[in-house]
């Protein structure tokens, strides 16, 4: 007596019937199919044993329900992209989604390089430099108006110079009298302290720190004998040769304050009314 052969599943025999092995157990044709073949995505049906069976994205298809949800056609051998679950072939979504490169006015085929700006798009060798006509690429450019210029073009077209070095300003600067420095050039004519986002005045033409100015240029208070600069309570009296911070333009004996009351000079002092009386 001859040794079974059944099917895995139904146990029945497999002698003269085609079947398939599944983890090292034969299963009838019938069996295979209810219990192991995918399901078309497409249709819902059953992919059988014999069917060309087509997979993409975790999903099977029958090789007759691979086809382009918009035009229908067999995507089989055709490329192909996905709209959420549903297949379209690159025709159909170059026509409905793809972008048109505002330059030449062709579609942007999916896969295929391109930038994107301000809501437009380009192939990448047609987002070129106005003035060079070079493709930019992935470098920086700078938009004026409806144009876009590589930055070496822009520089030397558009960008103003700075006063010191003479190089173009590409970003942000320090602006004194109509003129425009980079940040870095412009210092104090003194002692070339950086200027920019700290207080300086000018003797003439040129910047100075506040330290170098009230040492060069500043007339000295005659009260506490350090510099009027005008900075901070800049507010100074001054009278025949002699200047004094307000809170320093007191009575030389009483200290009161002397601004906006009458006084009497004494040599080198002031007097306030009171004490020139008692004199």
């Amino acid at each position: 007596m001859s040794d079974r052969f059944d099917c895995k599943n139904c146990n029945e025999s497999l002698y003269g019937r085609k079947y398939i092995q599944v983890e090292d157990n034969p299963h009838c044709i019938p069996c295979y199919d209810r219990l192991h073949a995918n399901t078309c995505q497409e249709c819902k049906e059953i992919i059988s044993h014999n069917a060309k069976e087509l997979f993409y994205e975790n999903r099977y298809y029958h090789e007759h329900c691979f086809r382009c949800f918009r035009c229908d056609r067999s995507l089989a051998d055709e490329p192909f992209t996905s709209q959420g679950e549903a297949l379209v072939c690159s025709e159909c979504y170059c026509n409905e989604f793809s972008s048109k490169c505002v330059s030449c006015d062709k579609t942007v085929m999916p896969g295929s390089r391109m930038l994107e700006y301000g809501g437009s798009a380009w192939h990448e060798d047609c987002f070129v430099c106005h003035s060079c006509e070079k493709p930019i690429g992935a470098e920086a450019f700078i938009p004026d108006k409806n144009n876009y210029y590589c930055v070496p073009c822009y520089e030397g077209r558009f960008a103003p110079q700075c006063s010191h070095c003479k190089k173009p300003l590409t970003k942000g600067g320090v602006t004194y009298k109509d003129e425009v420095w980079h940040k870095e050039c412009f210092f104090c004519t003194g002692c070339k302290a950086p200027l920019a986002g700290q207080p300086f005045t000018s003797q003439g033409e040129n910047p100075y720190c506040v330290k170098c100015f009230s040492s060069l240029y500043a007339k000295k208070c005659a009260g506490c004998n350090t510099a009027i600069t005008g900075f901070g309570d800049g507010k100074y009296v001054s009278f025949e040769d002699r200047q004094w911070h307000q809170p320093c333009f007191k009575c030389s004996r009483c200290s009161v304050s002397l601004v906006g009351s009458g006084f009497f000079p004494d040599r080198d002092q002031i007097l306030c009314t009171d004490c020139n009386n008692d004199d």
